[in-house]
C-alpha cells in the first residue's frame, strides 16, 4: 500500500482538547507546529487496504481513525471466519523538534446487535515499535443487546507509554471486535457487533499527551 499523507483538516467531532486526566492538563503543552500522521501499514479482516483513514486535529491534542468496514459476526449468513475481525495500523508520527507524545485515552463507537445469550467483545492494544510496553483494554458486552455501543481507554499520567525523544518510532495500534454466538441458537439467529456507523464510517478518537523532551 502507498504511504497516505493526511494532516489537519478534522471535523468538529476530533476537536477534544481536554486529556483524560485533569490533574495533569496544566503539565500539557501541544506543539504549535502542526504534526502530520503517515499511514505505513493497514492490515486485517476489518479494515481491508484504504478503508482507514486518519485526520489530525487542529490543536495538535487529538487524532480519530476513521474506519469504513469492520463487522463481526456469527449465525445465519455469516461465515466461520466473520465472528471475529480486527484491524492492526501502523502510523508514523512526525513529531515537532523537542517534543514527545503518548496515547492519554481513546474512545471506540459503533453498533451491536445480539441476541439473547450472545456475548462480544471489543479489545485495542497500543504499543511503540521496539518497545515492550503494551497498553491493552477489553470490554465485554452481553445480550440482548440492539443499540449503539461506546468505549473509553483511559490511562493514567504516571502509567502513560512515551515516545522515545529523538527516534523515529511508529505507533501501533491493534483493535478487534469478537462475537460469539453463546447460548443463542446460531442456526436461526444472527448477532453482530460493528465499528462503524449508520453512514458507513464511524470515528475512533485518540487523544494525545504532549511533553517537552529533556
Amino acid at each position: 500500500m502507498s504511504r497516505a499523507l493526511l494532516a489537519g483538516g478534522a471535523t468538529a467531532a476530533i476537536l477534544g482538547s481536554l486529556l483524560a486526566s485533569q490533574n495533569a492538563s496544566a503539565s500539557i503543552v501541544a506543539p504549535p507546529d502542526k504534526i502530520v500522521i503517515e499511514v505505513a501499514t493497514v492490515n486485517g479482516s476489518g479494515c481491508r487496504p484504504g478503508s482507514a483513514a486518519v485526520a489530525v486535529a487542529p490543536d495538535n491534542t487529538a487524532f480519530t481513525v476513521t474506519y469504513s468496514e469492520y463487522l463481526a459476526k456469527v449465525g445465519v449468513g455469516a461465515s466461520p471466519t466473520d465472528f471475529r475481525k480486527n484491524c492492526q495500523l501502523s502510523l508514523i508520527v512526525h513529531v515537532p523538534s523537542g517534543f514527545t507524545y503518548a496515547v492519554a485515552s481513546a474512545d471506540y463507537r459503533g453498533f451491536a446487535s445480539l441476541e439473547r445469550g450472545a456475548t462480544a467483545t471489543q479489545k485495542a492494544s497500543y504499543y511503540f515499535q521496539g518497545s515492550p510496553d503494551t497498553a491493552a483494554r477489553t470490554h465485554p458486552f452481553s445480550g440482548p443487546v440492539q443499540d449503539n455501543w461506546q468505549a473509553t481507554d483511559t490511562t493514567e499520567w504516571g502509567q502513560l507509554v512515551w515516545a522515545a525523544c529523538g527516534a523515529k518510532r511508529n505507533f501501533n495500534i491493534n483493535t478487534e471486535v469478537r462475537v460469539n454466538a453463546g447460548t443463542s441458537d446460531p442456526k436461526k439467529t444472527t448477532s453482530f457487533m460493528t465499528m462503524d456507523s449508520t453512514d458507513g464510517a464511524i470515528n475512533t478518537v485518540y487523544r494525545m499527551a504532549w511533553k517537552e523532551c529533556p
